[in-house]
């Protein structure tokens, strides 16, 4: 059973930092190209980041202040978030997507909201 799991969000003043973790299950992690998604409410989900082979795309919005890794041994992605903006509030998603087929794979979602 494939599950993906994210912790890290919650609440953070505007310039401050916070760093997203997306534990994996169940897949064979090396296969997959891992990112993250946000879904802003009354919005539509957008790629905030992704990363496979070692390679990164990121959003022009998040160029600069956010940074997507990995770590294959433990199965774990992080997205470590840097000078956070009031627009920077969504629901994030880890997903991963298998190289070979393009079967996707979603977590449940982290709330992170930047106010002061």
């Amino acid at each position: 059973q494939v599950q993906l799991v994210e912790s890290g969000g919650g609440l953070v003043q505007p310039g401050g930092s916070l760093r997203l973790s997306c534990a994996a299950s169940g897949i064979a992690f090396s296969a997959y190209a891992m990112a993250w998604y946000r879904q802003a409410p009354g919005k539509q989900r957008e790629l905030v980041a992704r990363i496979t082979s070692g390679f990164t795309k990121y959003a022009d919005s998040v160029k600069g202040r956010f940074t997507i890794s990995g770590d294959n041994a433990k199965k774990l992605v992080y997205l470590q978030m840097n000078s956070l903006k009031p627009e920077d509030t969504a629901v994030y998603y880890c997903n991963a997507e298998n190289r070979l087929t393009l079967r996707n794979y979603w977590g449940q979602g982290t709330q992170v909201t930047v106010s002061s």
